[in-house]
C-alpha cells in the first residue's frame, strides 16, 4: 500500500517504493500467512469456469507473490506465468516451476512480449503507485498483453464497504511477533502503518493503496481503450452492490 520507511534498511533510491521493500521482507509473509487460500481456490474455480478458458490456456498471474495461486491455476490445467516485482517472492515461487508453470520478476507497468488468454490481478494488487499515470500504464500494459480473445480480471477491495468498516487499531500476534497495526484514510489513500519488534530490532512499514472506486476504474479504462464486461461483488461471483459487497471484481478486455 506506498512510501515506506524501514528503520532497519533505509531506501535512498527514489525509484524504490514501499511495496518494493515491504513485500520483499519475510515479515510481510508472516503477517499475512493466515489468508484464506481455500476461499481463493474457490474464486479461481468460479472465475475460470465463468471465463470458459480453453484447455491449456495461457494465464498470467500478475503480482503473484510466492505463487500460491499460480500453482493452483497450473493444477487446473493451465499454462501459467506468475510475475511479481519482489525478487525474494519469485525466488521462492521458482521452486515450484515445471514445464507449464514459470515465474519471473516483472514490473506490472511494462507490457509482456508474450500474449495471454487471461490475466489475473488478484487480492488488491493494484493502486500502489504514487502517480495515477502509473495505474493507467498498468491497465494499458494488461490490455496490450492479452490475446485478441483474452480476458483480464482485477480483484480489488470495495472502498465503499472498506472505508466505513476500517479497524483503526489492532495488535496481531503471528509467530510470536506482535504487529501493531493502524489504519486510516488520507489523501484518497487507505493507509496501514505496521510497527513491530523482532530480535531486539524495531521495524516500521507503511502500506498505502489508492482508494479507487468502480467509477475511477471506469474512467481509467475509458482512457486506456478498455471495455469493462462485468463486475462481481465476491468470490462466489455474486452481483456487485456498491455499499455492501466485500470485493470489486472487474472482468475486461
Amino acid at each position: 500500500m506506498s512510501e515506506i520507511s524501514n528503520q532497519h534498511s533505509q531506501i535512498n533510491n527514489q525509484q524504490s517504493s514501499w511495496f518494493a521493500s515491504w513485500f520483499d521482507t519475510p515479515y510481510y509473509h508472516i503477517l499475512y500467512k493466515d489468508r484464506n487460500y481455500r476461499e481463493a481456490q474457490i474464486f479461481m474455480d468460479n472465475l475460470t469456469h465463468y471465463l470458459n478458458l480453453p484447455e491449456k490456456a495461457k494465464v498470467l498471474d500478475l503480482a503473484c507473490g510466492k505463487g500460491r495461486h499460480s500453482i493452483y491455476l497450473n493444477q487446473l490445467g493451465y499454462d501459467v506465468l506468475g510475475a511479481d516485482l519482489s525478487e525474494n517472492s519469485i525466488a521462492e515461487a521458482n521452486k515450484n516451476e515445471n514445464a507449464t508453470l514459470h515465474f519471473k520478476v516483472h514490473d506490472m507497468r511494462e507490457t509482456f512480449e508474450d500474449k495471454f488468454d487471461a490475466i489475473f490481478n488478484l487480492f488488491t494488487s493494484f493502486g500502489y503507485f504514487e502517480n495515477d499515470e502509473d495505474n493507467l500504464k498498468t491497465l494499458i500494459a494488461i490490455k496490450e498483453s492479452l490475446t485478441e480473445y483474452g480476458f483480464a480480471v482485477i480483484d480489488f477491495m470495495n472502498v465503499h464497504q472498506v472505508i466505513p468498516n476500517l479497524v483503526p487499531e489492532e495488535i496481531k500476534t503471528v509467530d510470536g511477533i506482535d504487529f501493531h497495526i493502524k489504519r486510516y484514510v488520507a489523501d484518497n489513500h487507505i493507509i496501514k502503518e505496521i510497527d513491530f519488534e523482532d530480535n531486539n530490532k524495531k521495524y516500521h512499514f507503511t502500506e498505502k493503496v489508492k482508494a479507487l472506486a468502480l467509477e475511477d476504474f471506469q474512467n481509467m479504462m475509458d482512457e486506456a481503450g478498455i471495455y469493462l464486461l462485468d463486475t462481481f461483488g465476491d468470490y462466489k461471483l455474486k452481483k456487485f452492490h456498491k455499499n455492501t459487497s466485500e470485493r470489486l471484481i472487474m472482468i475486461f478486455k
